[in-house]
């Protein structure tokens, strides 16, 4: 297990609309953009081998697209290349990061001085839900994937663990961006249940104010 002191303070970004990653859960990602396929080979040369997944946010006044304060970091887990020199990469979650600053340089993809300050309880144990009510959130589960027409193995989904069930559905769930960094920023996975009870609530009465019933 990494520890906090193994962290550094400079990692590259990939900043990838809608992709969420979460401590201890695992991202996999198609790589193909040269910048990015740079990027993986110079992470593949460093002991940690980190790469920061953040949310960018939309500016009209910017070309530049400016990023959310936190991220998720993830070491680079598993790697293997195709015949046409594209890369399929998967990331284990590690810990939740604060952009301090973004570092300019010669490198094609953007790196920022991160502070990690605040995430302790990402590089400990594995977190339970204590309030989790199983049943009333699996009722609601499957209408919301039926309105979505997503489908799922309902008896592994069921027998998982609070925290890989919560996390992994708030990964996959088709949420927008600005609700995908809801999830991340939610600081218990009590809480980020009840924001992912919120979203599903939400999208199941059709965006509107009225209380589901």
């Amino acid at each position: 297990m990494m520890r906090f002191k193994d962290l550094p303070d400079v990692i590259p970004v990939f900043p990838l609309p809608g992709a969420l990653l979460l401590p201890r859960a695992r991202l996999p990602l198609h790589i193909f953009e040269p910048r990015y396929l740079a990027m993986i080979e110079d992470c593949l040369k460093t002991p940690e081998r980190l790469i920061g997944m953040i949310q960018p946010r939309e500016t009209p006044d910017s070309d530049v697209k400016l990023l959310h304060a936190i991220g998720c970091a993830g070491r680079l887990t598993a790697f293997s290349e195709t015949e046409d020199g594209r890369y399929m990469i998967t990331l284990t979650g590690i810990s939740r990061f604060r952009v301090k600053q973004e570092i300019s340089g010669f490198a094609p993809y953007r790196r920022t001085e991160v502070d990690w300050g605040g995430f302790e309880r990402d590089l400990g144990d594995e977190e339970n839900d204590c309030g989790l009510q199983h049943d009333a959130f699996f009722r609601l589960l499957k209408r919301f994937f039926e309105m979505h027409q997503l489908s799922t193995d309902w008896e592994s989904l069921e027998g998982a663990d609070d925290e890989l069930l919560i996390n992994s559905l708030s990964m996959l769930c088709p949420f927008e961006p600005d609700d995908k960094q809801a999830l991340l920023e939610a600081p218990s996975l009590s809480t980020r249940r009840e924001t992912l009870v919120t979203l599903m609530e939400f999208s199941l009465r059709g965006g509107d104010d009225e209380m589901l019933q």
